[in-house]
């Protein structure tokens, strides 16, 4: 075992970093936290979050040595996924090292056994930083398990935000140049088109046209089989399959309609097995979904839950009924951006509106007993009937929920109006995306 971690140590040692592009989520920003906590790093897969921990490494390395900074990936075959690995980490690196380690990031720890145990005990008697991450629930805040409890931070990992979309490809748009430049507008809009369709995981982003949807696919197969298949031991996968391609076909669902489908289609699902399933896709980061607003949570599940998922990419690969959907493209988006933000808020609560006219409003943001900001997506209005119908509901849930900051996001309309009474900001979906970016985006920064 210690010959094992001795080879890992000084492959590492030797690990030359590449160039690494800057993102918004800066885990350097955790190294002197006080009291020192465990910083857990949790996402969907291929989202970055090996990413992140190898950007913190290498700035670390900019002002400590290789043997006080280690980074090891628990994927890697290599490692036997025993306890009796890590119980034996501290001391092989140890004699593998003349300094002692200071800083160790560990990449999906959740694999081995007892590995909270184990961490517990290293964050509480040595004096070494842990950085720690994982894709599946195990590292998030609602099951991290009992005794890290007041122990870690929870550092959520999300795909590329627009700006860091922009950031990737290398393209630098002048934003104050945008409201008068038709060429440079033009350059903006096809970047947003390119991160409408396919989204913001960072291989995809970067990767050939026509490799897109390769890689999409096998993400979707690999997330399904390992993820959600295997990893909670499903034997009825066919049916699993099949509720995974109602709910890319969906915009909302219920447990009785999602049962009743699959019956039609001859799958054999019971409804508290298919509950079990629907927490084992949102446990796997692919879906979340959001509840309508009403005073108690037993009110909100008598409404249907409105579905969303991790990257647009999954809507334009997967769905039949949507892959081409301008405005389904537009809300799933904003409804990703708008739990990025939240993550950062942990009292930020995301809901939608509907009335029993089946009047909606797409997001009410609700911070504590306060709902903030009402938020209606809606890419085309030269409608007027479609105007009409959006700003109407918006109007009704704003004095239901005593809110007056009202917001609608747009393809291209950039204004505030005065409406019965209200305040109304109407603004493009890339202007709201970019919101607190500096004038020039996407130019690199130094590495």
């Amino acid at each position: 075992m210690s010959e094992i971690i001795r080879t890992l140590a000084l492959e590492w040692s030797r690990r030359k970093l590449p160039a690494m592009v800057s993102r918004d989520l800066d885990l350097s920003g955790y190294v002197d936290t006080r009291p020192a906590k465990v910083i857990a790093v949790s996402g969907f897969r291929r989202v970055g979050k090996t990413y992140a921990l190898l950007l913190l490494a290498r700035r670390l390395l900019e002002t400590r040595s290789r043997e006080e900074v280690v980074y090891l990936n628990f994927e890697d075959e290599r490692i036997p996924l025993a306890t009796e690995t890590l119980s034996g980490l501290l001391p092989a690196l140890t004699q593998a090292h003349a300094r002692p380690v200071r800083y160790l990031l560990l990449d999906e720890i959740q694999a081995v056994p007892e590995w909270s145990r184990w961490v517990r005990r290293v964050h509480d008697t040595e004096d070494v930083r842990l950085f720690i991450s994982g894709s599946s629930s195990k590292m998030s805040a609602a099951e991290i398990p009992t005794e890290l409890r007041g122990r870690f931070l929870l550092v959520k990992v999300f795909p590329l935000s627009f700006s860091e979309f922009l950031r990737f490809r290398d393209l630098a748009i002048d934003l104050k140049a945008v409201s008068h430049l038709a060429d440079e507008k033009a350059r903006l809009l096809r970047a947003l088109d390119e991160y409408l369709r396919w989204g913001g995981l960072p291989e995809i982003a970067l990767a050939d046209h026509d490799r897109k949807l390769e890689i999409a696919q096998s993400y979707y197969q690999t997330i399904v089989r390992r993820d959600i298949v295997e990893r909670n031991r499903i034997r009825n996968d066919e049916a699993m399959k099949a509720l995974l391609r109602l709910l890319t076909n969906s915009v909302a669902y219920t447990v009785t309609k999602l049962h009743n489908t699959l019956r039609s289609l001859n799958y054999a699902v019971g409804k508290t097995t298919l509950q079990r399933y629907l927490s084992y896709v949102e446990e796997s980061y692919f879906m979340f979904s959001l509840t309508a607003f009403a005073p108690s949570v037993k009110d909100r599940l008598q409404h249907p839950r409105k579905a969303y998922f991790i990257d647009n990419v999954f809507i334009s690969s997967l769905s039949t009924r949507f892959s081409h959907s301008t405005g389904r493209l537009y809300e799933n988006l904003v409804a990703v951006e708008l739990l990025r933000r939240a993550a950062a808020r942990p009292e930020t609560e995301l809901h939608y509106w509907k009335n029993p006219l089946h009047e909606e409003v797409d997001f009410v943001c609700r911070n504590g007993a306060r709902v903030e900001q009402l938020i209606q997506v809606c890419s085309d209005l030269t409608d007027p009937d479609t105007r009409k119908r959006e700003l109407r509901a918006l109007f009704k849930a704003g004095r239901e929920l005593k809110c007056r900051r009202l917001l609608v996001i747009t393809e291209d309309y950039d204004a505030v109006e005065k409406v019965r009474g209200y305040k109304v900001v109407f603004t493009p979906l890339w202007k709201w995306l970019l919101a607190g970016a500096s004038l020039t985006v996407a130019s690199r920064p130094p590495r």
